[in-house]
């Protein structure tokens, strides 16, 4: 079994991560609506079953974030996916004008009937509550910022960074933030990959070089010429004769990262590419098709 196989049965559910799922669960009274925040490059594996779990009957809106880093016509397919299984559901980008709008607007329109009947009992204009939810670093405190007008929530570009609940305002709605979660086991490899490549799982859990093999073989399938032309890769590199470690290991000397001996250095290689990944210098890439899930 390689060691990507082995992750899906890692234990990646803290107690803190027990304790969130507890405090969700309990809060879900006190909030006319749950917002999940998805990463658009791995919509289906960011996508919490747990919350799903405890949070039925509530109102759901899906918000897919980070929609510029995505590729754009498979983002416009998983906005199809969801809304076909019930769900609200927005793509967004935090550095356009237009976010803030774009999210309140959709969580009015998925609760466009709750509001009517308040509207109809005098109630209009009644503030929205909702809790906001999502796996680890995919972008709430940004979100909030956007939402806001302001510098509320504290931003990094790592995991754990929102420890416990808060409330915060903004215009015309109550936001429940919460810590970011995962759950307490993988379906499988992909999803725990998936989640790695972007961030979600802290990078010293997992092998570097493995994941970003896992990588270029999505690009090289998918995105071959942005591929290519990042790394000025020639015609045979990207041959189905080479297996990923090889092309990470053309990468490397592309790059000029050589070890002593002219031995390409991997681990190098592969720390640039899961940074460039992150960082969108590959153009707007997808990891995941909704016909997959």
């Amino acid at each position: 079994m390689s060691r990507l196989e082995e992750i899906s049965n890692i234990q990646w559910f803290p107690g803190h991560m027990t304790k969130t799922l507890r405090t969700m669960q309990s809060e879900l009274k006190n909030v006319d609506i749950v917002v999940e925040l998805l990463d658009s490059r791995i919509p289906a594996a960011s996508k919490n079953p747990e919350l799903q779990r405890i949070s039925s009957g509530k109102p759901r809106l899906l918000i897919l974030g980070k929609a510029d880093m995505a590729d754009a016509d498979t983002t416009k397919r998983w906005l199809s996916h969801f809304r076909s299984l019930g769900y609200g559901a927005v793509a967004v980008s935090c550095r356009e004008k237009r976010a803030a709008k774009q999210v309140t607007d959709a969580i009015r329109g998925t609760l466009q009937s709750e509001l009517e009947a308040l509207s109809n009992r005098g109630m209009a204009g009644a503030r929205i509550r909702a809790m906001l939810a999502g796996v680890p670093n995919v972008g709430k405190s940004t979100l909030i910022n956007c939402l806001a007008g302001s510098q509320r929530a504290k931003v990094e570009d790592r995991p754990g960074v929102t420890r416990g609940k808060q409330w915060i305002t903004v215009p015309g709605i109550d936001l429940l933030d919460m810590p970011g979660v995962l759950w307490p086991k993988f379906e499988n490899a992909d999803t725990a990959v998936k989640l790695a490549l972007t961030g979600a799982i802290k990078d010293e859990v997992l092998n570097t070089e493995e994941l970003a093999c896992y990588l270029l073989g999505v690009l090289r399938r998918d995105y071959p010429q942005a591929l290519a032309q990042r790394y000025k890769l020639r015609e045979g590199d990207l041959s189905e004769e080479k297996d990923d470690y090889e092309l990470l290991s053309t990468v490397a000397a592309r790059r000029g990262m050589l070890l002593p001996g002219a031995v390409a250095d991997t681990e190098r290689a592969a720390i640039m590419l899961l940074d460039e990944f992150r960082g969108c210098k590959l153009g707007r890439i997808s990891l995941e098709e909704p016909g997959a899930w």
